[in-house]
């Protein structure tokens, strides 16, 4: 009998620790150690309506050390190249500047290249059906979001080297807001010699840690009542807008996956109407408020956006 016993308990240990088991985010992990860990060389566009940005993206491991390049291709140009955990920004008309971050802030999601496990309280992982994208075999993973406030976001890896080959931010109708597709990927065992002559560069002094700043003259001015599930603040800030050079109050929210930004300030001369402009994935939506205008930016849906400015009060 206490074999008996033991036999089911195996049993049933077993089929836990198997419905605990998710292939989707397993295929997610793999692709945050491949993008780590192998050299690639890979072109990809971002498609947001009829608008079209193209950029390089290489990659290399030497030894213990992991460097990163990222370019947008067209305009004046924009460069990022990362050593491990410093980033140097490269943008037209300014000069470089450098910060201390594991990740390059390009237009894929930071998250997708850490522990996604920190997304599971919000987010569903679910394993798509398989297709051909650049001409390789692919598997499309889906992040779909717990609540209709967010997007969700759907991936489709290689299932040869289980890098990213195809990413879109899609509503719950199932239609694709904005895309991001690889139009040639070369994954070789050498370093890019590009790569390797960034190690003789020399780069600027890492600018000091963000953190949350200025937090009482900010924060305490206003009260921000509705936030989706998730979304705790990053940073707040004030200062002078360069469009206007209007003083506002700046506040940067994020679930892990998605940022939204929240600016706060007097109203413009004239009478503006409240609503939304959206581009790919992107929503801007300003309301206004009386004596203030509220203007929330962010990869989210217009109600979302809509309805965190219109829960933006003073203070008591």
């Amino acid at each position: 009998m206490k074999v008996i016993t033991f036999v089911l308990s195996l049993a049933l240990s077993f089929n836990v620790l198997a419905s605990d088991t998710n292939p989707a985010k397993n295929l997610l992990l793999e692709m945050a150690n491949a993008v780590h860990n192998r050299n690639f060389d890979a072109s990809f566009v971002v498609v947001k309506g009829k608008t079209m940005e193209p950029y390089r993206w290489v990659h290399a491991k030497q030894g213990n050390t992991e460097l990163e390049h990222l370019s947008l291709l067209n305009g004046a140009g924009l460069e990022m190249v990362r050593v491990n955990d410093q980033v140097t920004y490269f943008e037209p008309q300014s000069e470089p500047y450098s910060l201390k971050t594991d990740s390059i802030a390009g237009p894929i999601p930071e998250v997708l290249f850490k522990n996604i496990e920190r997304l599971s309280a919000h987010y569903d992982f679910v394993l798509g059906g398989k297709g051909r994208i650049a001409g390789r075999a692919a598997q499309l993973v889906r992040i779909e979001s717990k609540d209709e406030y967010k997007y969700n976001y759907w991936i489709w890896l290689d299932m040869e080297s289980s890098l990213l080959l195809k990413a879109a931010y899609v509503n719950h109708k199932g239609e694709a807001l904005e895309q991001l597709q690889l139009t040639h990927i070369s994954v070789t065992e050498q370093p890019a010699p590009m790569l390797l002559e960034v190690l003789n560069r020399d780069f600027p002094t890492p600018l000091p840690e963000s953190t949350i700043e200025n937090t009482d003259s900010a924060v305490t001015n206003w009260k921000i009542s509705w936030l989706p599930d998730g979304f705790k603040l990053l940073k707040s800030d004030r200062h002078k807008l360069d469009l206007n050079n209007e003083l506002t109050d700046y506040y940067l929210f994020s679930d892990g996956f998605v940022d939204v930004s929240v600016f706060i300030q007097r109203p413009l001369p004239g009478k503006r109407l409240s609503g939304a402009l959206t581009s790919g994935a992107t929503t801007v939506y300003v309301h206004n408020g009386g004596n203030f205008d509220v203007s929330v930016v962010g990869n989210v849906p217009s109600m979302t956006a809509k309805a965190i400015a219109e829960s933006v009060t003073r203070a008591l």
